[in-house]
Parts: C-alpha cells; structure tokens; sequence
C-alpha cells in the first residue's frame, strides 16, 4: 500500500526539522539568494543537507557563519582571509582541537584581530574625511 501525499509531507518535513531553505536563509542574514549560493559555491558555506525534494537545507550555525562572512567583507577580507578566519573559529569551537594546535589558533585569531582593528582605523579616517567634505560642501551651500 503507498503512501498518502499527507503523509510523504509529514515525513519531508520530519526530515528537515530545525534546517532551512535557502530563502530563509537570505532572510534572516539580509543577504540575497544569489550571494548565499556564492558562497557555497566558493566553500565558505556548506549545506546541512538536502531535503527529498533537493533543495539545500541549513542549521543556524550556517547562518551564524554568514553573518560572520558579512561582517568580513565590508573590511575588504578577501575570500582566501574569510576562509582562514572561518577555520580558525571552526576548530577553536571543536573541543577535540588539542591544546597546543588552539595555542596557535589563538595567535592566528589574534593576526586577524589587528587586522580588523587596522581596517576599522582606516574606516574611521575615511569617514571623517567624509564629513569634513560634506560640512565643506554644506557651507558652500550656505552662502
């Protein structure tokens, strides 16, 4: 006897409880299908699995990662860089990672640290440069 299409729903959706499709994926990292599939496509993402129908399924720990990869790349990190920063908090959160391979995992966190507090700094320049321009302008306006 085969199974009712209510049923084959029911196991699909047991199958994939607590994963999501890609949509809801873009929707709560504020990122387009597009992007999130570039980023699978490099391997920066990877998807938890894939439901009957083959769609990509993801975790929130995917989402996290994204969220991560979209705090990186505004600072000009280069996918190489992602990927090395995504690693490196890949295996710092594995607790099997031995003790002396976290040491130098923390020194290379520490490398992407002052890599970003540099970016920030230059970022802030910018801005202020930014703004030092757009007052010069709006007194111009002024006059």
């Amino acid at each position: 006897m085969g199974s009712s299409p209510d049923a084959e729903a029911g196991a699909e959706a047991g199958a994939t409880r607590g994963l999501m499709q890609i949509g809801e994926v873009a929707e709560r990292t504020g990122l387009s299908l597009r992007t999130v599939r570039h980023y699978e496509e490099v391997g920066l993402l990877i998807p938890a699995a894939r439901s009957p129908g083959g769609f990509r399924l993801y975790t929130d720990a995917a989402v996290e990662r994204l969220l991560v990869i979209k705090q990186m790349k505004p600072l000009g990190f280069a996918l190489e860089q992602m990927r090395d920063v995504l690693e490196t908090l890949d295996a710092l959160a594995d607790p099997a990672t031995p003790v002396e391979r976290r040491r130098t995992l923390q020194a290379a966190l520490a490398d992407h640290h002052r890599a970003v507090a540099a970016s920030v700094e230059e970022l802030r320049t910018r801005l202020e440069r930014a703004r030092e321009f757009q007052q010069a302008l709006a007194s111009r306006l002024a006059d």
